[in-house]
């Protein structure tokens, strides 16, 4: 298995720590409203590598925090006029509601920074005691020039950082020794929630929460740290610069980063209007649809975000849906039980689908062609699954085709009261299209339903339905 690690700008093989076991450390939102579709990207896809890592045997420590002291965080509670915590704490439980609905699994550790504040002090007095940090007036800073290799991940030589690109700059006030040192601590302002320090009462800066949960919860050296790309510089280099400083250790081994995430070809942000939340999209469609869009491009990909590429991610996770609720019914309905001669020789045919899945999947987590290796699957179900099948040979086809989409976190068996109930909706539409007098929009509903396998019968008790 090979991942592109943005430390070396190389594929490399994937060897972990400790053989069969994987740390993997994941940067969470700030909790201060609900996610956005571009905080769902790198849920979905390092859900899916750890999903994958563990279907290929690994024991997979998966730790994603909770930024729950920040800027923006405090601003909502003085908007609202209620504790921080308060806000934090409701936006938490949000955050977990949309990651189950888009199938995103609990990490085995949510830490939350509020809860570690001990180990960021500690860590920031460790990185002061050898010569790495400084106070001034309160504040404590790192010395990033007292760390040789800073930039190694984001390749950006200091020098230039300094003097030819200024925005590249992390805050700077004039008691700094050096323009690009970062904070580790900040003294309170009037308001703030604040915890007592050796330097002052304050709150810990963003970079050092990372690091400290990082290695309380997973150790000192781990295996895999992963985020969106926009965390590389400073979030990430500033991570690898504290802990590879108070610990003497190598950090992370392999750093992946997901591409960023745009909409209709444009950056998402409030003043173009082009802002969603997850619980909007999820008003909309299935979540599981989002899931599907997330993974049709591959993670380090930018990927556009479109109400017409949304439609086509629906349409297409529908025909696996559909191709597994087929093959359902032929099962139930089948008269022969076992494999026929010709049958054998057609499932071992279809192990070809599972290697192609593999390979893509090995080859830095290509979840796009993970994705046509399913569909080909399909296709090979819907072509070689009849009437005439055996109930053995339409279970084991059904069967491959919900394990590989469930390695993929994509649901493609539903509950038979949910479909039921969609079709019903589906005909109540049906019926009012028809007497709005829309015959266009009650023929298409009519063949959608068609297309699921399902034929529509005018009666004079009302519309009937039944499966083909």
């Amino acid at each position: 298995m090979k991942l592109y690690n943005t430390l070396t700008k190389k594929k490399e093989e994937f060897v972990p720590l400790e053989e069969g076991k994987v740390k993997m450390y994941v940067c969470g939102p700030t909790v201060y409203n609900f996610i956005h579709i571009g905080n769902a990207r790198p849920m979905i896809v390092f859900d899916t590598a750890r999903r994958y890592l563990e279907y290929k045997g690994y024991e997979v420590n998966f730790v994603s925090n909770f930024t729950d002291v920040d800027d923006k965080i405090i601003k909502k509670s003085v908007e609202e006029g209620v504790p921080a915590e308060e806000i934090s704490e409701r936006y938490i439980k949000e955050c977990k509601k949309d990651m189950a609905d888009m199938n995103v699994k609990e990490a085995t550790t949510h830490p939350q920074a509020t809860q570690e504040i001990d180990g960021m002090i500690d860590m920031i007095q460790t990185l002061m005691d050898k010569g790495y940090a400084y106070a001034v007036d309160g504040t404590v800073y790192f010395r990033t020039r007292k760390f040789d290799e800073y930039g190694k991940l984001s390749h950006k030589n200091l020098d230039d950082l300094r003097s030819g690109n200024r925005s590249l700059l992390v805050t700077g006030e004039d008691q700094k020794e050096d323009p690009l040192d970062f904070v580790l601590w900040k003294p309170k302002k009037e308001g703030e929630p604040y915890w007592v320090s050796p330097w002052s009462e304050g709150r810990p800066g963003w970079h050092i929460e990372c690091s400290v949960m990082s290695k309380k919860y997973l150790g000192e050296e781990i295996d895999i740290h992963a985020g969106g790309e926009d965390l590389i510089f400073p979030h990430h280099e500033n991570e690898i610069a504290q802990s590879e400083c108070c610990n003497g250790k190598i950090f992370a081994r392999y750093w992946l980063h997901n591409g960023f995430l745009n909409i209709d070809n444009r950056k998402m942000s409030k003043s173009l209007g082009n802002f969603f939340t997850v619980r909007e999209i999820g008003e909309q469609y299935d979540l599981q649809v989002l899931r599907f869009f997330m993974l049709s491009a591959h993670y380090r990909s930018p990927i556009n975000f479109s109400r017409e590429i949304m439609e086509a991610s629906k349409n297409a996770l529908e025909r696996i849906v559909t191709a597994v609720s087929n093959l359902k019914h032929l099962g139930e309905a089948a008269g022969i039980m076992q494999l026929t001669d010709e049958e054998k020789s057609l499932l071992e045919e279809m192990k070809s689908f599972r290697t192609k899945f593999e390979e893509a999947m090995d080859d830095d987590l290509n979840t796009a062609d993970a994705v046509s290796a399913i569909f080909e699957l399909v296709k090979f179900a819907n072509t070689n699954a009849g009437e005439k099948s055996s109930k053995e040979f339409v279970e084991t086809v059904k069967t491959e085709i919900i394990r590989l989409s469930d390695i993929l976190g994509l649901i493609v068996e539903k509950e038979e009261e949910n479909l039921d109930g969609e079709i019903e909706k589906l005909i109540e539409e049906r019926q009012a299209a028809r007497k709005a007098r829309d015959f266009k929009r009650a023929d298409e509903i009519r063949d959608q339903l068609l297309a699921q396998g399902i034929i529509l019968e005018d009666t004079r008790e009302g519309v009937k339905w039944k499966r083909a």
